[in-house]
């Protein structure tokens, strides 16, 4: 399974499980206000700017469009820290952490974070974890609204919030029904273990039994928050779309405006790759005949 397939499959189980985008590079920073077009290929997000950059305000009042993005009220709030996030996918089974003779070596008892997952032989499955995430996302009722006329955003997916974490887990199964364990734990300094003096602070590192080419896990030692792990896509409606809404609240018009993002592909096999069965339904659907042809042009 080629990595650009993994990772379109990966993005493709956790977005179904959380209806998130999920970042199958979380070192690589995904900005709220991030703005661009999804590669249909690899799944991710390729980003063309983002609404709290200067031009993007300059650009905003050259269009007559009057929002201040710098205003403290507008810009990007702060959630606050959960502890761990664990995401599986349909048909993975979580069940509690066995010890085993092998890791009895580790500080389990004081792990932070400890888990097992039971993967569907002949089925991928996914598994996210990211340790103390703070989700980070647009103030609600007034930047969203405005900001959907700005012609930049024209066929764009705008993220609108950020899980970011200082420790992530990524795992993709191999589909051979295998069982996996991680567990996030803390080391002493080997001049402590030794029963030297202590110094320095303990080290915190990821333990897993996962023998997969499609693993992926990080941990910053000095607790930065400097991974991306996962993210809220949304996808702007055509002004067509937006003058046929009778909503009652500024939310209600915000969650029209801009639904969260559907997958630009097809259907995927369990490789990675689109059906090409679905092709020949589409073909019958979206005929001129059909009902679902109208509104399928009405949302283009």
């Amino acid at each position: 399974m080629p990595d650009i397939a993994a990772s379109r499959k990966f993005i493709d189980l956790i977005r179904q499980a959380s209806s998130k985008w999920a970042n199958w590079d979380p070192p690589i920073e995904i900005k709220v206000g991030d703005f661009g077009k999804i590669d249909n290929e690899t799944g991710e997000l390729d980003v063309e700017g983002n609404i709290y950059d200067p031009a993007f305000q300059k650009s905003l009042k050259t269009q007559g469009l009057t929002i201040d993005l710098t205003d403290s009220s507008c810009q990007p709030q702060k959630g606050g820290v959960d502890d761990n996030i664990i995401m599986s996918s349909s048909g993975v089974k979580q069940g509690d952490f066995s010890a085993k003779p092998e890791v009895s070596f580790l500080n389990l008892a004081s792990a932070s974070v400890k888990a097992e997952f039971q993967f569907q032989e002949g089925k991928r499955g996914a598994v996210l974890v990211m340790h103390k995430p703070q989700q980070e996302y647009i103030p609600r009722n007034k930047v969203l609204t405005l900001v959907h006329k700005a012609v930049e955003l024209h066929d764009k997916y705008l993220v609108t919030s950020t899980f970011k974490c200082p420790g992530y887990y990524i795992y993709l199964s191999n589909k051979s029904g295998e069982r996996i364990a991680l567990a996030l734990t803390a080391t002493a300094p080997i001049a402590a273990a030794a029963g030297l003096t202590a110094g320095g602070t303990a080290s915190v590192d990821w333990w897993t039994d996962a023998q997969a080419a499609f693993l992926r896990k990080a941990v910053d030692k000095a607790g930065q928050y400097r991974y991306t792990p996962l993210y809220t896509l949304k996808h702007r409606r055509t002004p067509l779309m937006a003058r046929l809404f009778r909503g009652e609240t500024e939310e209600e018009l915000e969650d029209f405006l801009w639904p969260d993002c559907i997958t630009p592909w097809q259907p995927l096999d369990e490789d990675g790759m689109e059906d090409p069965a679905w092709e020949d339904v589409c073909q019958v659907l979206l005929t001129p005949s059909n009902d679902l042809f109208m509104i399928y042009l009405l949302e283009r």
